[in-house]
């Protein structure tokens, strides 16, 4: 299949890689199992959900989709908590790094798969590596809806890269940056790895504490010496946007749905020396779900070629049904071989596992990053 990124062949090429790979009424108070509608909480800054892939799922389907947008995972986490005791989620959606820590709260149970359609994945996707970290004592937890990088959002007439561009152009003097805390310290410290600047190998962190503790005070000393050209934080996608528009950042650290949204405004998006970050995302079930058989229902029509087609140009992403490539939107395909020709899908860099207190400790960081 010829697709975006030639998904076939790099994904069977890199399953290795992917192992690397509020309020009581939080949405609605239609949570009975047979009510014909199912509570999603998901990512804000993709107006697509709404407009036509919702539709389509319930014009297949007959079940309606109530939907919360939230800007990233630690709201989402924060409010899965408060859904715990309060109900009124069913489904969620994390990335692979990020479900166990959910799950070691006491948040998730799994879904059945026999309600499932898992030989719609794309290989690599939902089998192999990815699968097992998909799992926890065997029964499935995660089951992927799109994947994709982030990567170097650049102003092409005024940017300041090097030659080839490379994760230390967020921190050149000469460039405004928009950037996510707790990303440009890990694009500190794989800058610094690449260099040979650090102790221990910067993957060593997510594995040991101690090391964690080691190599993040080393990449936050750097990246504070280095933060007077940061114009704006970002942690949702509306923010990202907002800090190339309206505050004039030349460069940035982002998805890569904010590079595609900026592509016709004289941005590129380019892929570092040093590899892109990759992302991969998907459903998790909460453990209180009402709406059990119409969650299995959606999780599944986002694994048809329909669903996942819709899913992923939504989100100006990668697909994970079989089929799905050959119904997006033309734009995306070509933005994305764009940016990554082989040799920089060969150094694609995969967001590790992350525990509850890695991701702890990594908050602290940048929460320590964003006051220095």
């Amino acid at each position: 299949m010829k697709s975006t990124l030639n998904r076939r062949r790099f994904l069977k090429a890199s399953a290795a890689g992917a192992g690397l790979l509020a309020a009581p009424s939080i949405i609605s108070a239609q949570t009975t199992s047979s009510s014909g509608v199912i509570n999603f909480v998901g990512w804000a800054g993709y107006p697509a959900l709404t407009e036509t892939v919702f539709p389509a799922f319930e014009k297949a389907t007959g079940i309606k989709v109530n939907f919360k947008e939230l800007p990233d995972q630690d709201t989402m986490f924060a409010e899965a908590k408060v859904a715990l005791e309060a109900g009124g989620i069913d489904i969620i959606e994390p990335t692979i790094d990020r479900w166990g820590g959910w799950n070691s709260n006491g948040l998730l149970q799994p879904f059945d798969e026999a309600k499932l359609a898992m030989d719609n994945y794309l290989p690599g996707l939902a089998d192999g590596s990815a699968g097992e970290r998909s799992r926890a004592d065997g029964k499935l937890f995660y089951v992927p809806s799109n994947w994709g990088t982030e990567s170097l959002v650049v102003n092409e007439a005024e940017a300041k890269l090097s030659s080839p561009p490379s994760l230390g152009d967020l921190f050149n003097p000469a460039n405004s940056a928009v950037l996510r805390p707790h990303s440009t310290l890990a694009a500190m410290g794989r800058w610094l790895d690449a260099q040979g600047k650090l102790p221990r190998p910067w993957m060593d962190g997510y594995t040991d504490m101690a090391a964690m503790v080691e190599l993040w005070d080393i990449a936050l000393a750097e990246a504070t010496k280095l933060k007077g050209n940061v114009v704006q934080w970002w942690s949702g996608e509306n923010e990202a946007n907002a800090g190339f528009t309206a505050n004039g950042a030349t460069i940035g650290l982002c998805w890569d749905s904010t590079g595609f949204n900026l592509r016709n405004d004289g941005y590129k998006y380019v892929a570092p020396v040093e590899g892109a970050f990759a992302w991969h995302q998907g459903f998790v079930l909460m453990k209180n779900a009402a709406n059990i058989e119409q969650a299995h229902e959606f999780v599944k029509y986002v694994s048809t070629a329909e669903g996942a087609s819709g899913w992923a140009s939504a989100f100006s992403s990668n697909p994970v049904g079989k089929g799905a490539a050959e119904l997006m939107n033309p734009d995306v395909s070509t933005y994305y071989n764009g940016t990554f020709n082989d040799e920089a899908l060969s150094k694609l860099w995969w967001w590790p596992d992350q525990s509850a207190e890695f991701i702890a400790k990594r908050t602290e960081y940048a929460d320590k990053y964003k006051a220095s």
